[in-house]
């Protein structure tokens, strides 16, 4: 799903997990949204997310689980090193998620 890029993340979540099977859904504190954990837990589905520093109640998490989003963070940024994602000079969504998928793919090969 392709958004401004002024847009908070955590706002097309539930969308993008609506239709998609999972047993624990990996955030970073920006995806620290009480709404966003009950749409989690009411689907079956543990919330490995941190809590902001500024929240009175700190919720736990699986700190083990949470090293795991490393991973993804690590391919994005092997991902970004494409300068014609990192700057997005497609026009059209399709041709941006297209040229996505070949990089993912090259990184993938390496």
């Amino acid at each position: 799903m392709l958004t401004p890029g002024q847009a908070a993340d955590v706002t097309q979540a539930e969308t993008l997990l609506r239709d998609v099977p999972f047993e624990v859904v990996i955030g970073d504190k920006g995806f620290d949204s009480q709404k966003l954990v009950d749409f989690i837990e009411a689907h079956g589905g543990a919330a490995v997310i941190p809590s902001r520093k500024n929240c009175t109640e700190q919720r736990d998490y699986d700190r083990d689980r949470y090293k795991d989003r490393n991973l993804v963070e690590r391919f994005w940024n092997k991902v970004k090193h494409y300068r014609r994602v990192a700057t997005r000079y497609d026009k059209t969504a399709r041709n941006f998620l297209a040229f996505i998928h070949v990089a993912a793919i090259m990184v993938l090969l390496q």
